[in-house]
């Protein structure tokens, strides 16, 4: 189980686990309602190894991405359940369009995506290898869709 840091105390939290001969590992996305495919995106991204962090987009980050009436769930509350997930070590709120940023900042030895990426069309795949790090594509195939769902529900 993890714990939700601040971005501006994030260095200070990896730098102490490498000190540690931790590696450090970033996923990311909305997490606007948790679903399996998330779950196994997440335990898939643990099972790389070492320290799992997991950048959740901020709700206007979530809005500029997803449209108006999203997300179905505020920052704080998505942050809270992620961290509360066992394989989660720590989660990070972020504002911006990607996690470039939090790359340059923390420089995770590997970056996550799901299935709905591959190791070529991975946005941040550059700035992770010009820092050394690698990209890793994990989980189950994208069957799962929380735009879906919520549309199934009448949302």
């Amino acid at each position: 189980m993890g714990r939700i840091v601040e971005r501006s105390e994030l260095a200070e939290v990896v730098a102490a686990w490498r000190a540690a001969g931790e590696s450090v590992t970033l996923a990311n996305g909305c997490f606007d309602l948790l679903h399996v495919g998330h779950v196994r995106y997440l335990q898939g991204a643990r099972a790389l190894g070492g320290k799992l962090i997991v950048a959740i987009n901020s709700d206007e980050s979530v809005r500029r991405l997803k449209g108006s009436g999203r997300p179905a769930m505020p920052e704080l509350e998505r942050a809270e359940i992620i961290s509360a997930l066992e394989c989660v070590d720590a989660v990070v709120i972020f504002d911006e369009p990607d996690v470039r940023a939090l790359i340059r900042e923390i420089k995770p030895d590997v970056q996550v995506k799901g299935t709905d990426y591959t190791r070529d069309n991975v946005p941040e795949r550059d700035e992770v290898i010009a820092h050394g790090g690698r990209v890793e594509i994990v989980g189950d195939p994208k069957d799962h869709s929380t735009t879906e769902f919520l549309g199934r529900i009448g949302k």
